[in-house]
Parts: C-alpha cells; sequence; structure tokens
C-alpha cells in the first residue's frame, strides 16, 4: 500500500492545477507538430539546408506565409527551432531545425521518432461522442472510427525495423533458425504491415502470411511491402483471426501488441495454436505484474490509452472480455491457458515499452 504524505485542500487542487496546465501546453504543442507534419514544414526546414526566414519556408512548403510565420515563432517558443535572433524583425528573423531534430521529426525508422503521436490526440477528439456513448451504455468504438491505422504502425514501426529481426528474434533461437532456412510464419493482427515487412528484408529465403481485419490497414501493408520490395514472400490477407476456419501449417506464429484489443483473445489464441507446429511468440504492453500508485510513465501512456482506445475498441463486439491496454501477465496467462497452450515462457527480451512471452504446447 503506497502512503501519501498528508496534504491541504490548497495543496493538493495547485498541485492537480498545474500538472494538468502543463499537460494542456503539451497536448497543444504536440497537436502543433502534427500540423507541421501534414504541411511539410519539417521537411521543408530540412530541405533549406540551413536557417531560412518564414516567408521562404512558407514559399518552399506551399503554405500561407503568415500562418507559417504563427507556426514557426510558436515553435521556437516550444524550443522545437531554432531561432537566429528573436529580437529581429519578424520577417527577418531565420529558423532552422536543431540537430537531431530530424531523428524526431522526420526519420519513421528512427527509434527517436514520435511524430505519429499528434494523429493519436485526433482521433481521440474526432471519436469523443462516441466514447461518450460507449460510456453510458457498456458499449464499445470500432477500430475503424479512429482512423489510426497509419498512426498506430508508425508508432511501432521504428522497433520491427530496427530490432524486431536484430534483436528479438535471436532470442528464439528454433523459429530463428527456420526463418533462416526459409520458413513461413503467420502474423495475426498485422496492421500496416512493418513487422511482416522487416522479418521478410531480414529473412530473404523466408514467407509471411499476415492477417488482419481491417481492410484499410490491409491495403496499406500491401503498399508498403511493394515499395519495400517484398511484396512476392509476403501475403496480407484481410481477415478475422478469431475465425475457427482459419488453418494453417507454419514455423511459428507473431501476435503483436494486438491480443489486448480482441473481444475474444482466448479465440484468437486458439487460432494461433491451428496454424502453427511451432512457438507463438505474444508482444504486448510492458506494464507492471500489479497495479501500483502513482503509476510510472509506461504504466499512465498505456492506461490512457486504455480508456481512450484499446478499451472501447475491445468493447464494440459483443461478448467481449473488456481487457484492455493493461493486460497483466496473469491474464495473458490465463488466456493462453483457456486456448489450450500447455506453457507461456517469459522472453529474455528487454523493451521499456513491450513484454515478450512464448506459447507453447
Amino acid at each position: 500500500m503506497t502512503t501519501i504524505a498528508p496534504r491541504t485542500p490548497e495543496q493538493v487542487a495547485d498541485e492537480v492545477a498545474g500538472r494538468l496546465f502543463q499537460a494542456g501546453i503539451a497536448a497543444f504543442e504536440l497537436l502543433t507538430v502534427g500540423l507541421g507534419d501534414r504541411l511539410g514544414l519539417y521537411q521543408a526546414l530540412a530541405g533549406h539546408g540551413g536557417p531560412t526566414t518564414a516567408d521562404d519556408l512558407a514559399g518552399s512548403a506551399g503554405v500561407d506565409a503568415r500562418y507559417v510565420r504563427e507556426w514557426c515563432e510558436q515553435q521556437a517558443t516550444a524550443g522545437i527551432l531554432d531561432v537566429d535572433d528573436p529580437a529581429a524583425d519578424p520577417a527577418e528573423r531565420c529558423y532552422a531545425l536543431p540537430l537531431g531534430a530530424e531523428a524526431v521529426l522526420l526519420d519513421p525508422d528512427s527509434p527517436a521518432c514520435v511524430v505519429p503521436l499528434p494523429e493519436f490526440l485526433e482521433s481521440a477528439a474526432r471519436v469523443m461522442p462516441a466514447l461518450d456513448r460507449a460510456y453510458r451504455t457498456g458499449g464499445g468504438v470500432p477500430y475503424a472510427d479512429y482512423g489510426v491505422a497509419h498512426a498506430q504502425g508508425g508508432f511501432n514501426r521504428a522497433a520491427f525495423t530496427g530490432r524486431l529481426v536484430s534483436e528479438w528474434l535471436p532470442a528464439v533461437p528454433d523459429l530463428d533458425e527456420a526463418l533462416r532456412g526459409g520458413g513461413r510464419v503467420a502474423e495475426l493482427g498485422c496492421g500496416v504491415g512493418w513487422a511482416a515487412i522487416a522479418v521478410a528484408r531480414g529473412y530473404p529465403d523466408a514467407t509471411v502470411d499476415a492477417f488482419d481485419a481491417d481492410p484499410v490497414s490491409i491495403d496499406a501493408a500491401r503498399r508498403n511491402a511493394a515499395d519495400a520490395g517484398v511484396a512476392d514472400r509476403v501475403r496480407f490477407v484481410v481477415a478475422d483471426v478469431t475465425d475457427p476456419a482459419l488453418t494453417g501449417d507454419h514455423a511459428g506464429v507473431f501476435a503483436f501488441e494486438m491480443i489486448h484489443d480482441l473481444a475474444d483473445p482466448v479465440a484468437a489464441l486458439r487460432t494461433a495454436r491451428r496454424l502453427t507446429r511451432g512457438p507463438v511468440i505474444v508482444m504486448d504492453e510492458n506494464v507492471g505484474d500489479v497495479f501500483t500508485v502513482p503509476g510510472g510513465p509506461v504504466d499512465r501512456l498505456f492506461y490512457a490509452a486504455s480508456v481512450l482506445h484499446c478499451l472501447p475498441v475491445g468493447r464494440s463486439a459483443q461478448p467481449s472480455a473488456a481487457t484492455g491496454t493493461v493486460m497483466r501477465p496473469a491474464t495473458l496467462r490465463r488466456y493462453a491457458a483457456d486456448a489450450g497452450f500447455a506453457r507461456v515462457v517469459d522472453l529474455p527480451i528487454e523493451d521499456a515499452l513491450f513484454r515478450f512471452y512464448r506459447l507453447e504446447g
């Protein structure tokens, strides 16, 4: 039990108000980053190769100059852009990306890239009336209504591109060996395809069957695979991963950050058992084993995501397990046992956001 030092009502009011005020500033600033990304302003700044005026930036990006000046001043005030002389005439001030900012704002394969985050805020605002209804009635909000397929894919892209083949799969030696030998694997809930594409690129003789119920995601995944040159070895299929008709004979199955979103996670794990003679690898959120307060940044992030997205999505079909984003290890083990697995092994993979499990039997 956590002991909280006594505070007066006035102290509580000051602390909560101050924290929420700072959170509001951060949310607004995150949306301005999303706007700059949409308008191509960061790309245009990088293209100038050095400091540039707001008018020149507007011309190269094809955006109204007055709006660009306001955006540049806001970005500099927030410490995101450098400005050469804040005291200069507004028309003469020059702005630039600080050294290192391109990894955050322009490189989708960089672990530092957080540009997809603003889209999650936009989606939450878009579905807020539906969330209000869901919370009052016990219903849900369909995944498609959020329109976050690309944001979700972008949030995990760098990890899949940079670490899946080089770090994570070597921790599963038998599956790593099967892939190197040209094995076929399956992925449930593939989204826009970055994990399946990374597997195909990292194992040139392997093939991947990837399934997702969202047609928008599958269309994007097919385009991404074609752009990556692996469309001949990755098959993206629109399918309900809880469908008992989904069967196969794969060397292994992946379920990356998707079990907690499902109304029927046990049915999906049963599908995974039918699809493979080998291991099922589940990656899900790296939340604490038990509920604790105050929570750390990871638990805070995933609880907020659960309130706004994952729990409502999971309840959009009934009956629902109503798991939510914060799926603790004991919950996954219970689902795995109900699906017929004999063992759940924690894999020796260290990651700030994710935990990895091997399901067998």
